[in-house]
């Protein structure tokens, strides 16, 4: 039971330092709808989906009412569509993304995640006919979110699905060119995705999964920077150990949620996902947490070091509350919705190199980057593999989500809207890797991942 003490300060974090449950997200199971028709198989998606889903809006509405608690966004993740799309006979698979995102809007749920493939070992038609299809399904649909798995500790890297992923990112951005590529920030690239993530763009619905679950995904940056705060110029220990306690708090928060939203949807409770995903809203930041240990700005020397210590506490504390964490829980450092990674960047003194330092030690990877709109596909793929390769070898998920900017150069600011925030265009590296990229084939996984 929480005493009157934890009831008062998580007031004060909701009231004051920006705590929120940051999603509610329902996975739903889209095995039993594959069929040789595609239009049958839509039909059959887009029922599913709007029934299982048809309260999960107003389950969120209500229990933010009765907690007092923040709940931003309320979404959907289903089984990748490559998986159902294979018993189809067709060669254009954007019409599942419109069934998905009609669904979307009658359930009046934010995204739906879910258009994705899974080729980190080899493409199948079906993964290859969906990756084609993915500019076409992002620019004409608002709420579908689109990844593809390209790599895994056990498997090593895709490097055919890697070089088309390349060209498809420019060809998405290339499509919804009146809109700064916007369509680029619903995709996600992926080396060791997991099955339970409930963030977007990269949630999908994993196989093993139930047929419904309840996912829970908790954000708090200006809990943990106000923690930090009372304890400044404390050693690096005690530090961690304030932050392990904040996180404790925060995932009980989450854990209350996805229990009552569990019971009242009749749908079984899957993970809480601890994950300090920041807005542009100041006050909201994971660089100023890292700023706040004692950084003059987020991308000078020390800081993958205290985004280490962050990322490992905030994990720490988040399993001692539930036996039920998942997802990806730890913090993310997705440039164009933190403010102060925007500020960084604006400066010059965080570059995509720097952040792919952080990347070893964060939850995710390069987020919500924007470059240059005339970057070769073959350089945007180079990112995709060193990204790769850093999850692949270190047994972690790592992803990247690049946004090129049609017809904007280094400096230029590009404006997304709402939780997106904005981005400058950082530099990426001018010198070819189209030659290493043509190579194709695969990355063969590393003498570690033969545990059995």
């Amino acid at each position: 039971m929480l005493n009157q003490k934890e009831i008062l300060s998580t007031i004060e974090m909701i009231a004051q330092q920006h705590l929120d449950i940051r999603t509610i997200t329902m996975g739903i199971s889209l095995l039993d709808c594959a069929d040789p028709s595609a239009e049958r198989a839509c039909g059959k998606i887009y029922d599913k989906v709007t029934r299982c889903a048809e309260n999960l809006v107003s389950v969120g509405e209500d229990i933010e009412r009765e907690f007092g608690i923040p709940i931003v966004n309320k979404r959907i993740s289903v089984t990748p569509v490559a998986l159902i799309a294979a018993a189809s006979a067709t060669d254009n698979y954007a019409p599942f993304a419109d069934a998905l995102d009609r669904a979307a809007f009658a359930t009046g749920v934010n995204f739906i995640g879910g258009f994705s493939a899974l080729a980190h070992k080899g493409m199948s038609r079906a993964d290859e006919i969906l990756i084609r299809s993915i500019p076409e399904a992002l620019s004409h649909t608002e709420r579908v979110c689109a990844s593809v798995n390209v790599g895994s500790t056990r498997a090593g890297i895709n490097m055919d699905a890697v070089r088309l992923m390349g060209e498809i990112i420019t060809q998405t951005a290339r499509a919804d060119a009146d809109r700064d590529g916007l369509a680029c920030a619903k995709l996600v690239v992926f080396c060791n995705a997991v099955e339970d993530n409930p963030f977007m763009a990269g949630a999908f619905h994993g196989v093993g999964e139930t047929d419904k679950v309840i996912n829970v995904g908790v954000s708090g940056p200006g809990v943990v920077r106000h923690a930090i705060e009372a304890v400044r110029g404390a050693p690096l220990d005690a530090l961690a150990e304030t932050v392990k306690k904040t996180a404790f708090r925060v995932t009980r928060v989450g854990q209350l949620v996805a229990q009552e939203a569990s019971r009242r949807l009749d749908t079984p409770f899957g993970i809480v996902d601890l994950s300090l995903a920041p807005t542009p809203a100041v006050g909201d930041s994971v660089a100023r947490i890292l700023e706040e240990m004692g950084l003059e700005v987020c991308g000078t020397h020390g800081t993958t070091a205290a985004l280490a210590l962050l990322n490992d506490a905030v994990k720490k504390g988040g399993v001692m509350a539930s036996s039920s964490v998942g997802g990806l829980s730890g913090a993310f450092i997705p440039v164009s919705e933190d403010e102060g990674m925007i500020a960084a960047a604006k400066s010059g003194t965080l570059c995509i190199d720097k952040l792919e330092a952080m990347t070893c030690v964060c939850s995710v990877g390069l987020d919500m980057i924007a470059v240059p709109g005339d970057t070769p596909p073959e350089t945007i793929a180079a990112i995709i593999a060193d990204e790769a390769a850093i999850g692949m070898i270190n047994q972690k998920t790592t992803a990247v989500r690049l946004l090129p900017a049609p017809g904007r150069n280094v400096g230029d600011m590009i404006e997304l809207g709402g939780l997106l925030g904005s981005a400058p265009v950082m530099p990426v590296h001018r010198e070819s890797s189209a030659d290493f990229i043509r190579r194709g084939g695969r990355i063969p996984a590393p003498l570690h991942s033969l545990r059995n």
